[in-house]
């Protein structure tokens, strides 16, 4: 991690560090009413506003090292389970965009449905699990899905963070064990919200993905 730059670079309409980022690949922090350090994972929130690489170690490095007091220039105390408030924060995210997907027709559940989805129509672009899902399950609809893609079936994403109470209260209903992305608008949202919560929890470093873990500038948001 980086001290804040003092030149920072203009990137998707964010002001950043010098290693140009997706919006998405960052998480917004403003200080409180308290003076102290709050996750806007959202980036609505009012005031000025430090900018950090969204994963877990990253934050947690930023905690330790009292980087967000050095980036607002004041003091800007940070609890210590900062990052597990912001992955909490994020495992929300993803259960509301499932819940949206489901919404826009997008989502299919249920053993018989996913295979259907596999290998027909609607096209299934993800596969969800419960985290407690069985080992036969998983193993069945991999299967389907090797029949379907092959060894391009690596390239659907698998999605198991959420327990099936989480699962349950997203769709509406009891016992959600397997369902299914299927193409549309409401898809793409689910599979960002998806993807900043792996990254987040470290899958991009674990697949030797570009992550300049930096801290990022300050912004100047209205008050």
């Amino acid at each position: 991690m980086s001290k804040p730059p003092n030149h920072i670079q203009r990137t998707n309409g964010l002001k950043c560090t010098r290693t140009a980022q997706a919006p998405e690949a960052m998480i917004r922090f403003v200080r409180g009413p308290d003076g102290r350090v709050v996750p806007d994972l959202r980036a609505r929130l009012p005031g000025r506003g430090a900018w950090v690489s969204a994963r877990r170690d990253v934050v947690a490095t930023a905690v330790r090292k009292n980087l967000f007091s050095r980036a607002f220039k004041g003091p800007a105390p940070a609890d210590p389970d900062l990052p597990d408030r912001i992955a909490v924060g994020l495992r929300e995210d993803l259960r509301q965009a499932i819940a949206l997907a489901n919404k826009a027709g997008c989502l299919v559940a249920g053993f018989s449905k996913v295979e259907a989805a596999i290998v027909g129509q609607p096209r299934a672009v993800a596969v969800i699990h419960a985290a407690e899902a069985s080992a036969d399950g998983r193993r069945k609809i991999a299967a389907a899905l090797y029949r379907r893609h092959g060894e391009a079936m690596s390239r659907i994403p698998i999605i198991d963070d959420l327990s099936e109470d989480e699962l349950d209260m997203a769709l509406g209903r009891d016992h959600v064990i397997h369902a299914a992305l299927v193409a549309g608008a409401g898809a793409a949202g689910c599979l960002s919200r998806w993807r900043r919560l792996r990254s987040f929890e470290g899958a991009a470093a674990a697949t030797g993905e570009p992550d300049p873990a930096r801290i990022g500038g300050i912004d100047e948001a209205s008050r």
